[in-house]
């Protein structure tokens, strides 16, 4: 029998081109080490949480396939975080798949399906999702410089009060971009970010 028949693309071809068809917003991400690449909502979601998560250092999306009994897998992400854990999430609706679950232990690798209603808790994902339009929104040294320094003489500020400080860009632009990049900090979970939301600096 002749090779020259084009080989099946493999799960990891299609999973790559389902979500090359796909689009999501946000569009930007801070902590995704390659192409942001996401086959349903929920994938997206999970990757708006992850970035702003203070313990994951990278993720990647759609990394590798493994086996399980019902055909190969592809995970929706491979997660970095700090003290060197690495771990395979998917997106799922309710509950992890027992065979998926199955197919990663025998893979030799961790694995955990985080179901919707996880990822949707609080307003961590409604924030993440607010601030992420700004990923890509640099703010300039002297905006930096200058909210760095307020915080600094007042111990933490109001978004409220923050608003002067910003000369360069918009104020929630501004943030924003400092929150992702772990310059300042502010409770993501208890309420939507509003006048009255504290930020401090991150204490390294």
């Amino acid at each position: 029998m002749s090779h020259s028949h084009v080989e099946m693309p493999s799960a990891l071809y299609a999973a790559y081109e389902k979500a090359s068809s796909q689009l999501f917003y946000p569009r930007g991400t801070v902590r995704c080490s390659a192409d942001p690449m996401f086959r349903s909502r929920a994938a997206r979601d999970l990757g708006c949480v992850l970035d702003v998560d203070p313990d994951v250092v990278a993720w990647l999306c759609l990394p590798i396939e493994f086996k399980t009994e019902f055909g190969p897998h592809v995970p929706d992400f491979l997660v970095d975080y700090e003290g060197g854990t690495r771990i395979f999430l998917d997106a799922v609706e309710v509950e992890q798949h027992p065979e998926i679950i199955e197919g990663a232990a025998l893979a030799g690798l961790r694995y955990r399906g985080v179901a919707r209603k996880e990822i949707e808790r609080g307003y961590r994902l409604a924030n993440a999702r607010d601030m992420l339009r700004y990923a890509t929104c640099r703010t300039p040294l002297n905006d930096r410089i200058r909210m760095l320094s307020a915080l600094e003489e007042a111990g933490s500020l109001t978004v409220a009060e923050c608003l002067g400080v910003f000369r360069e860009v918009q104020p929630m632009t501004g943030v924003s971009w400092m929150v992702l990049h772990r310059m300042v900090v502010l409770d993501l979970d208890e309420a939507m970010i509003g006048p009255e939301t504290v930020i401090r600096r991150v204490q390294r």
